[in-house]
């Protein structure tokens, strides 16, 4: 059973002014989050990826449609039992949201205060958290004190605090650097990992799908275009946003003005040998390509790994007799997709 599911949710807001028209934010989205997958959704600004988190959190009521967090429906229930719903589930921020007044160590607890806790119960879970994510030494410092990446941590740990099953991260590393954003997924990981919490990452940048998710979904204009394994919707986008999101990480296939310059450039075919977890290996097809005698360049493209499954597109100047080229290209063919420029 899905630990999240939504079925036809809907989030619209009443026109604004007399002759506005009605703003539909989130439009008919229905998603199943399984139990210990780190889901990913992607989407511009604007295209309702943060409505729908707010809407998986109860901080917004849906409009219409059905939202189910472990088999329980929350849409229409009171707000005295959505705090309980609440209780199993993290959210940390691009922001932090950090209590600048409380210590590290306060800012910890305070969801356990809230949830009525004892100090002999707290204590202990917030030191262990401290250690968890690597600031023990920092329990007594203040949020000003600390980096960026450490304010994150804090962050993270605050929201474990009541062993969530569910984890919502809203745009959790927008406001890192690319060296802590590395930091703070690998802990993320860890956290999937080692205690089983499901993780719904909010993002508007592919290299962090790419890094911590295994299931994505592609947001535009408040509907979900695209979803399944991050290496499908990788491989092989099918809708045009989704095919900007996978450019900005994935070198694809030479546009004809692209194309043109390679011409300029390089003598010979012009050949894209398309890589999706096929039996072909880079070092395979070149290794077949100098037996064949034949010369050849990298002159476009790259490499992927999702997970330890290769995918990418790698066009190649080759130069040589064509009738040895057809035939390498031929024995290519069989174990990866193979496209010349014409």
């Amino acid at each position: 059973m899905a630990l999240v599911a939504l079925k036809n949710v809907t989030k619209a807001y009443p026109p604004q002014g007399r002759d506005g028209a009605e703003i539909v934010a989130v439009d008919d989205v229905t998603l199943d989050i399984e139990p210990g997958d780190v889901y990913g959704i992607i989407g511009y600004s604007g295209a309702g990826k943060s409505t729908l988190l707010r809407l998986v959190n109860a901080l917004e009521p849906a409009t219409a449609g059905s939202i189910e967090i472990d088999g329980r429906e929350i849409v229409g229930l009171p707000e005295r039992e959505l705090r309980g719903i609440r209780l199993g589930i993290g959210m940390i921020f691009q922001q932090f949201n950090l209590f600048g007044a409380k210590t590290v160590a306060g800012n910890i607890a305070y969801p356990l205060k809230v949830a009525g806790w004892s100090k002999a119960e707290i204590e202990p879970r917030v030191a262990e958290l401290l250690e968890f994510v690597g600031l023990a030494e920092k329990a007594k410092a203040f949020p000003d004190q600390l980096s960026g990446g450490q304010k994150q941590r804090v962050g993270i740990a605050r929201a474990l605090a009541t062993s969530p099953r569910l984890l919502l991260a809203d745009e959790a590393t927008s406001a890192l650097d690319p060296d802590t954003t590395q930091e703070v997924l690998e802990l993320l990981k860890r956290v999937n990992r080692e205690f089983g919490v499901t993780i719904i990452v909010i993002t508007h940048e592919m290299d962090v799908i790419q890094s911590i998710a295994t299931k994505v979904a592609v947001m535009d204009g408040g509907r979900v275009i695209e979803n399944g394994e991050v290496f499908d919707v990788f491989s092989r986008p099918r809708n045009a946003s989704s095919q900007r999101f996978v450019a900005t990480v994935v070198k694809g296939v030479p546009s004809p003005a692209e194309l043109a310059v390679l011409r300029e450039r390089h003598e010979g075919r012009i050949v894209t040998i398309s890589f999706r977890d096929s039996d072909a290996s880079q070092a395979q097809v070149f290794v077949e390509l100098a037996n064949a005698g034949l010369d050849f360049e990298l002159v476009y493209g790259g490499i992927n790994d999702i997970q330890g499954r290769a995918f990418g597109h790698l066009t190649l100047a080759i130069r040589g007799a064509d009738a040895s080229i057809d035939s390498v290209l031929a024995s290519i063919a069989s174990r990866a997709e193979v496209t010349e420029a014409r």
